[in-house]
């Protein structure tokens, strides 16, 4: 992958800092990795009754989650994103908000790790001068080669990767994520981790080694990552231990001695009961260790396959919607494999579901 001087362009100032904690709010609605899938966004969005045939903000005070990586593996990360930006402004003048978290593909984006972009998505992003830009940006790399004394032993060939590795619509996408860019300065705005009632929303979760920090020192810490390029290397926004990339709340043995220390510890720091994350696919919305961890990630985008579903929270009630279905969430107690049972009922014969739900009844 050829990667040309405006991909890494530090931002020149830190955005403000957005609000992170919430408290009071009755209804949440929380969404995991849609990854750039737009019709099934909306769905949920509808189904959820937060918007409206517009589609427009309709959910009054309520308050949309969406536990990052809407962007990459499918088609319109611009549309949804687009979307999100709309409903914002909207969401805030009814009493509401939307919280569009850093999740790790946005971070990827923003830093140039583009390995999850597809060629419909960078489509999605051309325009009429799309070839012109693409071609110049190659003329400019080739030139770079040439002035170093490395010039391709064969110029043909060379352009015919660069093409391939580059399509119509990539340097749009490059464009509009670099700092001054339409998404490059909302995404720098977002929070990674915000605490809303009795719960904190996150990507990927909380490890040992960040386990100390608050809400607002870990999204400092991404925010000034995200600002200066420089600070990635061995930071919060790259490392597989940070709240973007962590796996251990969803994988690790519920048995696990040293997860369920980590999980009162912060659980108690927070003053919260609920750590809900997404990032690891799951077959529904899965309470872990007791409830103390939501696991939301339920493959939703087409890329993945999975179910329409998403948790809500109304007056610290805990359910989920699955295919349009409301499930009662066994968070404190309670029988989970009785609701994977009911969410199970919903799905077609083949799901990975029911075929999960199948092997662990006796």
């Amino acid at each position: 992958m050829f990667v040309l001087a405006f991909v890494l362009v530090a931002a020149p100032a830190l955005p403000q800092t957005p609000q992170d904690t919430f408290e009071g709010i009755h209804r949440v609605v929380a969404i995991g990795d849609v990854h750039a899938d737009y019709p099934r966004f909306l769905e949920l969005l509808r189904t959820a009754e937060l918007v409206d045939g517009k589609p427009a903000w309709k959910g009054g005070t309520a308050h949309l989650v969406l536990t990052g990586d809407f962007v990459d593996r499918g088609d319109a990360s611009a549309k949804v994103m687009d979307l999100i930006m709309a409903l914002e402004p909207q969401a805030q003048k009814a009493g509401g908000g939307v919280h569009a978290l850093i999740g790790n593909h946005e971070g990827m984006d923003l830093y140039g790790d583009l390995r999850y972009v597809t060629k419909q998505d960078y489509a999605s992003f051309a325009g009429p001068d799309s070839r012109e830009l693409r071609d110049r940006q190659m003329e400019a790399a080739l030139g770079n080669l040439k002035q170093n004394g490395t010039p391709p032993s064969n110029e043909s060939a060379w352009r015919k990767t660069f093409e391939e590795e580059h399509p119509l619509g990539w340097v749009e996408h490059r464009m509009a994520f670099q700092p001054e860019g339409k998404y490059g300065q909302w995404l720098r705005r977002q929070n990674a981790i915000i605490k809303i009632n009795d719960a904190i929303f996150l990507h990927g979760g909380i490890s040992l080694r960040y386990s100390a920090l608050s809400i607002r020192e870990i999204n400092e810490k991404v925010r000034q990552q995200l600002a200066d390029f420089k600070k990635l290397d061995g930071g919060i926004v790259t490392d597989e231990e940070g709240p973007l990339w962590y796996r251990g709340m969803a994988l690790l043995p519920e048995t696990d001695a040293g997860m369920n220390a980590l999980l009162d510890r912060v659980l108690a720091l927070h003053q919260v009961r609920h750590i809900v994350i997404g990032h690891s696919p799951m077959v529904a919305v899965m309470p872990r260790f007791g409830g103390k961890v939501i696991a939301i990630d339920v493959g939703l985008s087409k890329s993945f396959g999975g179910p329409p579903a998403f948790l809500v929270i109304e007056d610290g009630k805990y359910s989920v919607m699955h295919r349009g279905r409301k499930l009662d969430l066994p968070v404190e107690g309670g029988n989970v494999l009785q609701y994977l049972g009911s969410a199970a009922a919903l799905e077609p014969a083949n799901s990975k579901l029911r075929q999960a739900v199948g092997k662990a009844r006796p």
